[in-house]
């Protein structure tokens, strides 16, 4: 049963093991979807959708294949401005709602798609175009027997109706988002050592060796396991990171705030590292990166964050630096290869789109550091790699 949309969540990359899919059909033998298209819904994102990251292309997947509906529709933020605030619906007889003539799917979406290019002002109480209160099939508000709504609430409260508005949208894998999923991608860099003096109750070993003990308590105690990585964290910023600074801050923010490192640093630089490191760019205040290196030692894991587009003068050339009144004697090429060489698990986190990685400084940074997007996705790929 339902068989084809298993294969359907399969082809577009949702992972539902047999496993999950024979639960669901117990479910249903069991009646937990309440005989409805809806509780079927809901049940099998229950069950079968285990990453919130996932759940937007779960909708997706249902709207496409129980409503033919595109998984995808970009409204402009006008249109969406037109339809706030909507009019009274009209009244109309019965006799004016046997003369609307029925479209299928194909012709309903042509025209909808239509009206999108061609719709440049609100409109209200119409037939034709994307409005409210009228009785055109496309908008929301009025009254058409079939058609595609847009924005207005839902008066059917139908599955499909559900997973086509998207709610999940913001939780995609592949989109920038906050600061909490990026410190949870960032904790799947922990590593548990018990080699901490402190001790801790070992829940599991005291009920059993209580159980044995015929109900006389018996604690057992383990050592306390703690994370043992350490994270060196070094951003490019200003100039053409300007515009990234909002994730940029998010990513320092989660790392910052995270309870998942032992140790962790922090240091900043202008489009690539030379023989400083700085706290305060601004102020000219940082350590020398020797000095870094000595201190820090090989086990040390390392996020660099830029957009790895400058002059290939400043990786290839002595004195190639942006900043007319620094010299660096070592080539910035060096200076990423010195670092690459000490801390042996290094990435680097890029947030420009990967169609701009092309250009020559990239593909030389390339050539050096693994580069990853600078997406939940793309962070979760790094901290795979640093995990290796």
């Amino acid at each position: 049963m339902f068989i084809n949309f298993l294969q359907f969540l399969r082809q577009n990359g949702l992972a539902v093991s047999v496993g999950e899919w024979m639960t669901l059909m117990d479910g249903l033998a069991r009646g937990l979807a309440d005989c409805s298209l809806l509780g079927f819904y809901e049940l099998c994102r229950c069950i079968c959708i285990k990453r919130e990251d996932h759940l937007d292309l779960y909708d997706q997947c249902f709207a496409a294949f129980f409503h033919n509906i595109e998984p995808h529709v970009s409204l402009h933020d006008d249109l969406l401005k037109w339809l706030e605030n909507p009019i009274a619906p009209k009244e109309l007889s019965a006799e004016d709602k046997a003369k609307f003539k029925t479209l299928d799917f194909e012709a309903l979406k042509k025209q909808f798609e239509e009206r999108l290019k061609e719709q440049k002002e609100r409109h209200d109480g119409g037939s034709k175009w994307i409005g409210t209160g009228g009785t055109s099939p496309f908008g929301h508000s009025g009254y058409h027997p079939e058609g595609i709504r847009v924005g207005g609430e839902s008066w059917n409260k139908s599955a499909v109706q559900i997973a086509s508005q998207r709610r999940f949208q913001n939780l995609r894998h592949d989109l920038v988002l906050d600061t909490r999923q990026i410190s949870v991608a960032l904790r799947k860099l922990r590593k548990l050592s018990n080699d901490s003096q402190r001790e801790e109750l070992d829940l599991e070993k005291t009920i059993r060796k209580t159980g044995d003990n015929a109900g006389d308590i018996s604690l057992v105690f383990r050592k306390e396991k703690r994370n043992s990585i350490k994270l060196l964290l070094l951003m490019d910023i200003g100039g053409s990171m300007t515009s990234h600074s909002f994730i940029s801050e998010r990513l320092f923010s989660a790392a910052y705030a995270s309870r998942h490192f032992r140790h962790f640093k922090y240091y900043f630089f202008h489009n690539c590292p030379y023989e400083t490191l700085f706290t305060d760019v601004a102020l000219g205040e940082g350590i020398a990166t020797n000095d870094v290196m000595q201190k820090l030692d090989p086990s040390w894991k390392v996020i660099v964050v830029g957009d790895a587009a400058m002059s290939p003068y400043e990786l290839t050339m002595p004195g190639g630096s942006v900043d007319w009144y620094h010299h660096n004697e070592d080539a910035g090429i060096v200076w990423l290869r010195r670092l690459k060489e000490h801390f042996k698990r290094s990435v680097w986190l890029n947030p420009e789109p990967e169609e701009y990685w092309n250009i020559a400084s990239n593909r030389m940074v390339r050539q050096v550091y693994p580069m990853f997007p600078l997406s939940i996705e793309g962070i979760e790929m790094a901290v795979e790699h640093l995990r290796r």
